[in-house]
């Protein structure tokens, strides 16, 4: 009998690599804007890691360059080692809008993604029903977005977003317009979805909360120029409850957040007020 040795994924090799990113927005007849600068990150496979930072530091610059959507005007992207910068389609992105369409169903948004890749609609429905009905979705799913409540939106949306089976997630913002009650439900339920999807996610909140609560890592970017002021694992022990949010460990780790927050807030005032 033949023994195959089974293969083991190395989990120290980045999923995605970050390299030297910066970009500048030019105007005629206005000054250039540098939105950030001389970024570098490596995300390593599975892992949830929030990105912070005041408004105007760059985060969505960086999403979007990501997402393949804006070439950087300097650095490269990487996936799995691949050169990636400016190529779209090749991770996923849900924006703070869940942007479902209108006149399509509830169950026909969730599958767009699947649809845009090339699957039959009856084939795509197949495989998004269960999943509908597992994640709390399935008496919704004849419904059209009109009727549904923000927090359901929202989760149509990330089921959509994460049935494109890109293995890099990006959501920017995705439960900012939520309520504080469905906030937090939202954020238990996304737990739920990337460990049972086992997807790399980089999460852009201006919650520091909610960074903490989700995250394997979170990163915190100085204001604009963005460039990294901070980087940091968040040791809480998953699967986390609402319970971890009062314990002494949470409140260090927030904490941490705001010093960094406030000490990159002063050191930009600072410096304009030189300038």
């Amino acid at each position: 009998m033949t023994v195959h040795a089974q293969i083991v994924p190395d989990l120290t090799t980045p999923k995605l690599r970050l390299e030297a990113l910066s970009h500048q927005f030019l105007s005629r007849g206005a000054p250039a804007v540098q939105a950030i600068s001389n970024i570098s990150l490596d995300i390593r496979p599975g892992k949830f890691v929030s990105i912070i930072g005041q408004s105007g530091c760059g985060k969505s610059t960086l999403f979007n360059i990501l997402a393949g959507l804006l070439a950087p005007s300097s650095g490269s992207v990487l996936l799995d080692g691949e050169d990636i910068t400016g190529r779209a389609g090749l991770v996923s992105y849900m924006l703070q809008k869940d942007l479902l369409l209108p006149w399509r169903t509830v169950l026909d948004n969730v599958i767009y993604g699947l649809e845009i890749q090339g699957m039959d609609r009856r084939e795509a429905r197949d495989v998004a029903e269960p999943l509908m009905e597992r994640y709390g979705l399935g008496k919704f799913k004849q419904h059209y977005p009109s009727s549904l409540s923000g927090g359901m939106r929202q989760r149509a949306a990330l089921l959509r977003t994460l049935l494109c089976n890109n293995d890099v997630i990006l959501l920017d913002e995705p439960f900012a317009a939520l309520d504080a009650q469905t906030r937090f439900k939202m954020q238990e339920w996304l737990l739920t979805l990337w460990k049972d999807f086992d997807r790399t996610v980089l999460f852009v909140t201006h919650d520091v909360d909610e960074a903490v609560f989700l995250s394997d890592e979170i990163c915190v970017l100085s204001p604009r120029p963005g460039r990294i002021a901070d980087r940091f694992e968040v040791p809480l022990a998953r699967p986390r409850d609402r319970s971890v949010v009062t314990s002494p460990e949470f409140v260090s780790i927030k904490q941490r957040c705001l010093d960094l927050l406030f000490a990159t807030q002063d050191t930009s005032t600072a410096e304009g007020s030189q300038a």
